[in-house]
Order: C-alpha cells, then structure tokens, then sequence
C-alpha cells in the first residue's frame, strides 16, 4: 500500500540506539511504500543517486573522509541488488566493492579481522563490504564447528560466551579505532521475513534466467533460520555504536529497501559538510597565470 507522500519517513526509526537489546520479531520487515508506483520509484532513487554522486565527488576531492558501508543479510535479502542500484551514479573510481567469502589458509593465519582491514576503504573513498568481518559472530555463530579450522588460543574456549563477548568487545574497539581515524561507518541488516525468503527461492527455481542463483546450500542454511536470528540479535545489539550505527532496513519489499539505504548514505554524507578544498592565494595565482598562457 501507498502512503501517497512518495516521501522517505525519518530514517532514524530504523537506526539501532547504542546499547539497546534488539529484538528482531518486533522490527519490521515491510512497510508501507514509499512510492505511488514503480515509475515513482525510479524517479525517487534516480534523485538520491543523483545527490549520492554529488556527494561523493564532494568526499574524493576534500580527501579527509571515508566511508565504509556494511552490508549484511541472510540468503535472497537483496545484499547485491541494493548496491547495484543504489550505488549505480557513484564515480567507479571513487568507490570499491568486495565481498567476503569463505577464509583462505592465508586468512586463518591471521586474527579475524585481519583480512576486512586490507579492504578499507582510502580516504576520500566509499568501500562496500558485501558481508564483511560480522560473519566471525554470524555465520561461525551458528556454525561453531567453523572455529576449529581457526586454531585459536585455547582461553576463553572458543564458541563460550566469553569468547562472544570478546569478538564483539574487538569488533567495537576496532570500528572505533577507525571512526577516530576519518573512516565513517555505517552498517545495513537487510531484515527480512522468512515467508519472502522462501518466494525468492521458488521464483530462482522457477524462472530459468534466475537458476544460476540457486543453490541448495541455500535451502540447508535456511534450516537455520533461529539460529541466525538470535546470532543478529546478539550483533546487532553489541556492535551498534554512535560512530558505527546499524540501522535494520525492512527488506520484504526491494524498492522500499532501496530507497531508505539511500536515504542514509546520503545522510551521513551530508552530516560531514563536506567542500570542495579552498584554495590559497598562492595557488590562485598560479591558475590566474596559467589561464593567461591559455589565452595567448
């Protein structure tokens, strides 16, 4: 249902408050359109992507800032369709995109978040993390046989409650770590119901050109479901901090979903009031000459 507006409602009541305990069931996962229909909806994001990229040539050229955006979510949440669009006006080499699979032997060699940290993004920079260095407390969360390839320290025993506080207690301290240091985060869960999972799984077995998406790996992990829920739950409520928010971004409906990651980015952007550099007298002099030589 349209709310008629074509307006995007105030994005902080999607925003984690720092210490607050989350509880996914109370966190929707649709809600109202924001757009009278897909016409409206294309306008609606073609107009943030539009400020995205003016913001972004703002944030290359002043050269202070990054931003780093984190994106999580289970299976068919729509991760890779909400970069593409949402992201589809910013200057190539202004932005850079990696995702994060399963750890090579280098990567177990060294601390969990040892292989995110060669991704960051430089300054004047936007990096997307496409799952990111969360899947040491989500997907090895539910899948705790995981930490025996890891050879860890033998305290606190790996997969006890002590050892998920301390992963979340380094994960704080090293987003902190960087905000302090001019990267800016911010983290997306893409919240989604478990019914739209499954009608996103039916329609990649169903519609051929969709098939290369599928795989039953997917329909294993959805088997899961709870366990991943109370692992978010966990992060999300640990982790989100006032220079590294999530915000849980009700992803039943893509277009909505696009619309209110765009809203945020462009937001962030915005609050760092970002110039281009002024230059000094000095180096206005130089121009003033070389338009002189360019006029002769």
């Amino acid at each position: 249902m349209s709310n008629g507006s074509g307006k995007v409602p105030r994005v902080e009541r999607f925003r984690v408050r720092p210490d607050h305990k989350v509880k996914l069931k109370h966190w929707p996962t649709r809600v109202p359109d924001l757009y009278a229909d897909d016409a409206d909806a294309e306008r609606q994001l073609a107009t943030h992507v539009a400020r995205t990229a003016e913001l972004q040539g703002m944030l290359y050229a002043s050269d202070r800032y990054s931003l780093l955006l984190v994106f999580q979510a289970l299976d068919a949440a729509g991760k890779d369709g909400a970069i593409k669009h949402v992201m589809s006006g910013v200057n190539p080499q202004g932005c850079q995109v990696w995702s994060f699979k399963q750890p090579s032997t280098e990567e177990l060699d060294h601390d969990f978040l040892w292989r995110t940290t060669l991704r960051l993004p430089e300054r004047g920079r936007i990096g997307i993390f496409n799952r990111s260095h969360y899947e040491e407390v989500l997907v090895v969360r539910v899948h705790s046989e995981y930490l025996a390839a890891q050879r860890l320290p033998p305290k606190p025993a790996p997969g006890t409650k002590e050892f998920w506080k301390q992963r979340m207690r380094s994960i704080r301290e090293y987003e902190a770590h960087l905000a302090r240091n001019g990267t800016v985060i911010v983290k997306f869960f893409l919240h989604m119901s478990r019914a739209e999972q499954r009608e996103r799984f039916l329609e990649r077995i169903d519609h051929p050109d969709k098939n290369w998406k599928f795989s039953v790996g997917d329909v294993a992990e959805r088997q899961h479901w709870d366990a991943y829920m109370q692992a978010y739950e966990h992060a999300l409520s640990a982790t989100s901090t006032a220079e590294a928010p999530w915000y849980v971004i009700p992803a039943d409906d893509k277009k909505n979903a696009r619309l209110l990651i765009s809203a945020v980015i462009n937001r962030t952007l915005q609050s760092l009031d970002l110039r281009y550099p002024q230059l000094d007298k000095r180096r206005l002099a130089v121009l003033k000459a070389a338009r002189r030589l360019l006029r002769d």
